[in-house]
């Protein structure tokens, strides 16, 4: 059996202390360090989470003895101590969005091929049983050529969580860098084929500062003339969440799709008759995708979704963002473009 893996934690942070290190022991992994920009914060999420070492400085952190890296810090702080974390041999794991620029991104992906460690970004929604399910349906051909896919992953951001993701554009604040990076993700793992480009509008309705878009819908065009939408908030209290992707011989409909937990229910529908599906066991999503990132790093595949997925991503995200400065169509950035780099 594969020694389980020992974390140090780069960020004292709410999906740290809710959704990673329960996961991490679920597993039998130790979380051993914590760094926080906050020496007081990262003191009291140590005492608080029973973790043993709160570094002082990021050097400190990567000097103690452990295997791999958690990054959740704000997202303009991912690329520095991503590349920090590869360069000490740490294999890393990345919040997304991966980073806030797709050079910053691609400099992550590098530093993680040139010293020969395992790079992850923590999309949590490929582990959900509900969109795995689709992403077999899709994959098998029940539902024939996908024609479309529908997104609707508009909630209202938790009480604890509102703070710079409302108040801060150079964090990564914004519905967009939040959660509109997720559906980029999940369309690309359910379909498995690459966004193009994208058109979209943002406003904001009152719950972010000024400036800040806290809704926002979008029109991508993935390739194979397959159309999606997404529509993001932070503004929606009673919505839920769902996932649609139409073809030619059915259509599928995910309730709860895009959530933390392993949630909702999926339906195969043709000919106006609705079949429920299967999703399987309903395991923590954070468990699923830490038990896959340990396996890669053991030399067993790769962590559900990779650096390379990290920017793809982004570069949606990104496009998306384009859309809504200039108003016209924006291409997305081909993932190809970091593939060539690295030949």
């Amino acid at each position: 059996m594969n020694r389980p893996l020992r974390w140090v934690l780069i960020g004292a942070s709410d999906i740290a202390a809710t959704r990673m290190i329960p996961a991490m022991r679920a597993l039998g992994q130790d979380p051993v360090a914590v760094f926080s920009s906050s020496p007081e914060r990262g003191r009291q999420f140590a005492e608080r989470h029973q973790v043993p070492v709160a570094a002082g400085t990021l050097e400190e952190a990567l000097s103690v003895p452990a295997d791999a890296v958690y990054i959740s810090t704000t997202n303009e702080l991912h690329r520095d101590q991503a590349v920090a974390a590869a360069a000490a041999g740490r294999h890393v794991l990345c919040e997304k969005p991966l980073a806030m620029t797709l050079d910053d991104a691609a400099d992550i992906v590098r530093a993680a091929r040139a010293a020969g460690v395992v790079l992850g970004t923590n999309h949590h929604l490929r582990a959900s049983p509900v969109v795995r399910t689709i992403q077999k349906l899709v994959a098998a051909g029940d539902i024939g050529r996908p024609l479309a896919v529908r997104v609707h992953h508009a909630v209202e951001l938790p009480q604890r969580l509102r703070g710079w993701r409302l108040e801060n554009p150079a964090a990564g604040g914004g519905v967009v860098l939040d959660i509109t990076v997720h559906d980029a993700d999940a369309l690309r793992f359910v379909l498995g084929r690459e966004v193009l480009d994208v058109t979209a509008t943002a406003v904001n309705q009152g719950l972010a500062a000024p400036g800040v878009e806290d809704a926002a819908m979008a029109v991508l065009r993935l390739e194979g003339d397959v159309l999606g939408f997404t529509h993001d908030a932070f503004t929606v209290p009673h919505a839920g969440t769902a996932l649609e992707v139409h073809g030619t011989d059915a259509s599928v409909f995910a309730t709860d799709a895009m959530t933390q937990d392993p949630d909702g229910e999926v339906v195969l529908r043709r000919g106006g008759t609705g079949t429920p599906v299967d999703v399987g066991p309903r395991d923590d999503l954070y468990v699923t995708g830490l038990r896959a990132f340990a396996d890669a790093v053991h030399g067993d595949g790769t962590p559900l979704a990779t650096g390379t997925d990290g920017f793809a991503s982004l570069a949606v995200a990104l496009a998306v963002r384009d859309a809504l400065r200039t108003g016209a169509r924006a291409p997305v950035t081909p993932v190809s473009t970091l593939e060539e780099e690295a030949s």
